[in-house]
């Protein structure tokens, strides 16, 4: 798809930024810019009608070296390589910028999860896993929920791969329910990591928790956590959006009520009192912080100039081009890029395989301040690059996050 086909355009071309700063050659650069492998599977599974559905998933593995790699799986229907690819790249930067011990991985179906009966969605699962059984492990690729999976598809995966290798390695996969060893806090690890790096950013301009007025593009996962955590800590949401319409009121929405009735009430700006809006114009009202966590590439250079948020928060993958980046830095917006505002997931999925291996387990506020000294460190170290170098945030991020990787490479004389 050339939409990201152009995402891992833009992000080879930000890596080759990254590494000229840190003084490394094309070498480097043409061993770091694609993945190490790709792997596309086929996938057979007995439908409900009796009949033979064969599935394409893919799996690819950014880098090892600097220890397994580590990444979700998605099931959607717009499923491909390159955004596998793109994203597998993502996820080492993530990993870099927090500091783990993980190369970035990602895979994905090619398939309509809301078409299919929970029987069928299992076939895929455990068919995928084996599949890709001889790629994966605890030690090798470690994989997590991504889009339209979750614990229970983690579930099934795990007890694929211990059948397949007479063996129950509960961190062999990530995001799974607590009773097969899953960590508290997984579920909305994501959000809370970027609710911390908002704190920062807010830190950052001089600004109130109770005083901040803040856009959610997208009332997925992430941005209904996002909106009900900085409601409850007493920010003003005054837009949310799905992938329809969005809802704006500029004395604050009620989040609770959306949370609630989000599927029951087609009416619910009726009941609210609110303005509808669309997608676009979300991005453009006036607010303090606007929190793009829907698709890739809804600010570009034909509406940066009319952004007037002083705070963009990528809780999205992708959702700035690269022009709309140059663009809202020269105007002195602090924009905080998907690979830091997102990493607050593969952070407690690493807490989740350490527990794990260990066999001990964490309470939740042993979670929390865990995360929090994570992103606000990675954070700090990113802010600070950015000041002192003069470059926007997504650079800084990318120097930070490639580093590791890099130097790995360099000790293991692999370029």
């Amino acid at each position: 798809m050339a939409e990201t086909s152009n995402l891992i355009q833009s992000t080879q071309k930000i890596l080759h930024k990254a590494l000229d700063m840190l003084g490394y050659d094309e070498g480097m650069f043409d061993l770091i810019k694609e993945p190490s492998r790709v792997l596309t599977v086929r996938i057979p599974v007995r439908m409900d009608d009796g009949s033979v559905k064969v599935f394409t998933g893919y799996r690819a593995q950014h880098s090892d070296a600097a220890g397994p790699t580590k990444g979700g799986i998605r099931f959607h229907p717009d499923v491909d390589r390159d955004e596998v690819i793109a994203l597998s790249m993502w996820m080492t930067l993530k990993a870099g910028i927090v500091n783990l011990p993980y190369g970035g991985g990602k895979g994905g179906v090619i398939c309509n999860p809301k078409e299919m009966s929970q029987r069928e969605l299992e076939g895929v699962s455990r068919g995928y896993i084996r599949a890709i059984s001889q790629f994966v492990g605890p030690l090798k690729d470690i994989p997590a929920p991504d889009v339209y999976t979750n614990a229970q598809v983690m579930s099934w995966m795990l007890d694929e791969y211990s059948m397949k290798h007479s063996d129950n390695p509960l961190e062999f996969i990530t995001g799974k329910p607590l009773a097969l060893g899953g960590s508290k806090g997984r579920s909305t690890a994501t959000a809370m990591g970027a609710v911390m790096v908002i704190k920062k950013a807010l830190e950052k301009r001089n600004i109130k928790m109770e005083d901040a007025r803040v856009a959610v593009q997208g009332f997925g996962n992430a941005g209904s956590f996002i909106s009900k955590i900085l409601h409850d800590e007493g920010a003003k949401i005054v837009a949310v959006s799905r992938s329809t319409r969005g809802l704006y009121d500029e004395n604050g929405l009620d989040i609770d009520y959306i949370i609630e009735n989000k599927d029951k009430t087609p009416d619910i700006a009726e009941d609210l009192g609110a303005k509808v809006l669309t997608n676009p114009e979300l991005l453009e009202i006036d607010c303090d912080i606007l929190v793009p966590a829907a698709i890739a590439n809804q600010i570009t250079e034909e509406n940066a100039d009319r952004i007037q948020a002083d705070i963009i928060v990528e809780a999205a993958n992708g959702p700035t081009t690269e022009k709309a980046t140059e663009m809202l830095t020269e105007k002195g917006k602090l924009i905080v890029p998907d690979v830091l505002a997102s990493a607050g997931g593969v952070t407690v999925s690493y807490f989740e395989w350490v527990q794990n291996k260990t066999g001990y387990y964490w309470e939740d506020d042993e979670i929390q301040e865990l995360l929090e000294e994570k992103m606000n460190k990675s954070f700090d170290e990113i802010y600070d690059f950015h000041e002192t170098r003069q470059v926007d945030m997504r650079l800084a991020a990318y120097v930070i996050g490639i580093r590791k990787t890099a130097e790995a490479i360099r000790y293991r004389n692999w370029a």
